[in-house]
């Protein structure tokens, strides 16, 4: 199991971030999209290096259309020189529309027919087939020779798709190369909903490759002494608050028998009681989400709970660690 790396938004150094993360031995850099536009963030990232490999996860897909989206990653692919992994994710239906400007529909199958597109179009550029790609929410039936990208010889990049209820992990399981979680799960989520999802989707395609890759954030509520843990324990509650006060995020707390938190946690939102809603997070939540202890303790929980499921995985710190502190963890969990 890896460890990869994190952008961090609020630390405009992309390249030296993307330094850093290559001289830790760090394997991938993962660009979330917020406050930029995470492909002009992955190309700063990989032309700062030369072996690290950069990821979005995610690149909002319903922000664009799969034209652009085949645009701005297979021209990804060829300048890192095949380090590019490209993540995928819908956001929810209030920021495509409200946000966006960008029409909202069945989510679970609209991605489904975006990757198929990208992979048509790819293909186009890639092996010179003729495009006539025609879907219920996507059409590209054209492209002349003179808007055609050169074909390279590192092809079109592995596309992961993030989910975290059934329905878009399975088409995860169906349509890409790998499947991103989402820091707001746990253990028990994983195992009884997610990953059986995800060997549907698997099951409904003859081209399935060997093994898909998984790869995901996971919460790290750590300190070196009991203030610092103290400081981790309501950072990461109050960044748990917020997931669990959006209805996409419901399914995992109607699992441990926490459905009722979501209104609660949605109404203190709409009334910008953030700090309040720190108070409504119970402890065994917290735990269920996070691993939460000294630095070897969580570097030894992080081991324990997520090296038989992940191909990589993130840590997720909404506060603020010590850099020693998150070495010794990531040591741990290597050990």
């Amino acid at each position: 199991m890896r460890i990869d790396a994190q952008l961090s938004p609020e630390d405009p150094d992309i390249a030296g971030q993307a330094h850093a993360a290559e001289q830790a031995g760090q394997h991938t850099l993962w660009i979330g999209e917020s406050n930029g536009d995470c492909f002009l963030q992955a190309l700063c990232a990989a032309d700062a290096t030369t072996t690290l490999g950069v990821g979005t996860a995610v690149a909002i897909a319903f922000a664009r259309t799969p034209m652009t989206v085949a645009y701005s990653s297979y021209g990804l692919a060829a300048m890192s020189r095949g380090r590019f992994v490209l993540g995928l994710g819908t956001q929810v239906k209030a920021h495509i529309e409200r946000r966006f400007g960008m029409p909202w529909s069945h989510p679970a199958p609209r991605m489904a027919e975006f990757v198929r597109a990208l992979r048509a179009i790819w293909s186009a550029w890639q092996d010179g087939t003729r495009l006539d790609f025609r879907g219920e929410f996507y059409t590209h039936t054209l492209m002349a020779p003179f808007f055609a990208p050169p074909s390279h010889e590192w092809g079109p990049p592995p596309v992961y798709l993030a989910g975290v209820g059934e329905r878009m992990t399975e088409v995860a399981g169906e349509v890409a190369d790998g499947w991103i979680w989402h820091a707001f799960t746990t253990q028990r989520f994983l195992r009884e909903v997610s990953l059986p999802a995800l060997e549907r989707g698997r099951a409904k395609r003859a081209d399935a490759p060997g093994e898909l890759a998984r790869t995901g954030f996971a919460f790290v509520t750590t300190g070196r002494d009991a203030a610092e843990l103290d400081a981790a324990v309501r950072g990461t509650k109050k960044q748990i608050a917020f997931y669990a006060s959006t209805p996409a995020y419901r399914a995992v707390l109607d699992l441990h028998g926490l459905g009722a938190l979501q209104p609660e946690l949605s109404q203190l939102a709409r009334q910008g009681r953030w700090d309040d809603m720190i108070e409504v997070i119970p402890d065994d939540l917290l735990h269920a989400v996070s691993v939460v202890g000294s630095p070897d303790e969580a570097g030894r929980a992080l081991k324990g709970r997520w090296s038989d499921v992940a191909t990589s995985i993130t840590l997720s710190t909404p506060y603020e660690v010590a850099p020693d502190a998150l070495a010794r963890v990531v040591a741990t969990a290597a050990e």
